[in-house]
């Protein structure tokens, strides 16, 4: 488990199964079209101004859509330390694995 640049990951599963606290940090309208029923959400774009709402303690699964901000976001968060891993492939490998979706408003989910 982990990927190429050496930031710790979790497969899909791990997220799905709900073995940690998850972390959405996709924008505004990538949320709003279709998030994890339990997931967290603070964007990227705001991250800086946010991060105390992060559980001290917990480990925090960081989602994206397919991994690459969620992999900075988690580096970030293991150097000012959290215990903070990567889901491998994002959204769009929960999808994939057809982990439950929501969506804010009437419209049907989607990645």
């Amino acid at each position: 488990m982990g990927d190429d640049a050496g930031v710790p990951a979790v497969p899909v599963q791990t997220a799905i199964a709900g073995e940690g606290w998850l972390l959405d940090v996709r924008e505004e309208h990538e949320w709003n079209a279709g998030h994890a029923p339990d997931a967290h959400w603070i964007p990227m774009s705001r991250f800086g101004e946010r991060v105390d709402e992060l559980p001290a303690g917990e480990r925090i699964l960081v989602i994206c859509r397919s991994g690459a901000r969620s992999a900075t976001v988690t580096e970030a968060l293991r150097d000012a330390g959290y215990d903070a891993v990567n889901v491998d492939g994002g959204m769009l490998a929960w999808q994939s694995a057809e982990g439950v979706l929501v969506a804010e408003g009437d419209a049907s989910p989607r990645i």
